[in-house]
């Protein structure tokens, strides 16, 4: 009996050291500020005898962020450089963004690339075909009580709702400075009220479905589509996003790719392996992969 009583406790032990590696860990990423620090930071990393799968957020990383979601766009070079490996017969690219599909879709348009919305709730790859979550009645429901409680409520001084179908974005850029605090909270009250978990962003509230899928579920699901259940043996991962709801895709690839969190806070806990402080490193993360696979 107390041989095995030790076995249980050794088993314990070991499972529980096991799990502590393996768990995600938020962290204090190093920061890479230059192209030629990504090579010496990953030396190696990339071969073009391995396939790659390139996953990317759009506002913050792709494009600096606007005033008005509208008026984002990629910087010319970045484009560029993005286009070309798109276009590589080893690389797979895909953008997960938290703006609608269809509006993603046409802010970046090139061919050949994944896109998923709304955090990652509806997916439609090159071929036409897409995943959609299927949100229940009830929350359905909920959402559009919320979006017409928000528009009635908080849809003043300069801020609005952008209405996504299924989640939701209210944004307050450019109203003042002495209201945006009440207005915040209020917006974020009504979104918990009805269910819906809000999440700050730039200037903006998003609210999400209380379900769990998100962008870290959509990237799982886009690689598992893609290559397989062993994705990780396949192929190579780089993920990109510069906000918290990025952070679920950084967390569920720790350890199986290489992700980079775009920050200015150098004291950010994040999921990520590296931080970029600027968005415009984005053109110099581009440009390494571009020296392996395309040069």
């Amino acid at each position: 009996m107390k041989f095995l009583n030790l076995q249980l406790i050794f088993c314990v032990v070991c499972y529980t050291e096991i799990t502590a590696d393996i768990m995600p860990e938020k962290q204090i990423a190093p920061v890479i500020s230059r192209l030629e620090e990504f090579e010496k930071n990953l030396p190696g990393y990339l071969d073009t005898h391995n396939k790659l799968a390139i996953l990317l957020d759009y506002d913050g990383t792709l494009a600096p962020i606007a005033d008005n979601p509208n008026k984002t766009k990629m910087p010319v070079e970045l484009e560029a450089i993005l286009r070309r490996l798109a276009k590589h017969p080893q690389i797979f690219m895909a953008v997960i963004s938290g703006r609608a599909l269809r509006d993603v879709h046409a802010l970046v348009n090139i061919d050949g690339v994944t896109f998923a919305g709304n955090h990652g709730l509806e997916i439609e790859y090159p071929d036409g075909s897409r995943h959609d979550f299927e949100l229940p009645g009830e929350i359905q429901r909920n959402y559009k009580a919320m979006v017409d409680e928000l528009k009635q409520s908080v849809e003043k001084h300069g801020a609005w709702v952008e209405d996504k179908r299924v989640s939701l974005t209210y944004h307050y850029r450019d109203t003042p400075k002495q209201l945006k605090d009440e207005l915040k909270h209020l917006a974020i009250d009504i979104c918990q009220r009805h269910g819906f978990r809000p999440n700050q962003a730039h200037e903006a509230i998003e609210a999400k479905p209380p379900v769990d899928w998100n962008k870290g579920e959509a990237a799982l699901h886009i690689l598992k589509t893609k290559f397989g259940d062993d994705w990780a043996q396949e192929v190579r991962v780089v993920f990109a996003g510069d906000d918290t709801t990025d952070e679920d895709a950084m967390r569920v690839l720790q350890g199986l790719g290489r992700s980079f969190r775009i920050a200015a806070d150098a004291q950010i806990q994040t999921f990520a392996d590296f931080r970029l402080p600027k968005q415009d490193l984005m053109t110099d993360l581009l440009k390494w992969i571009s020296t392996v696979y395309v040069s």
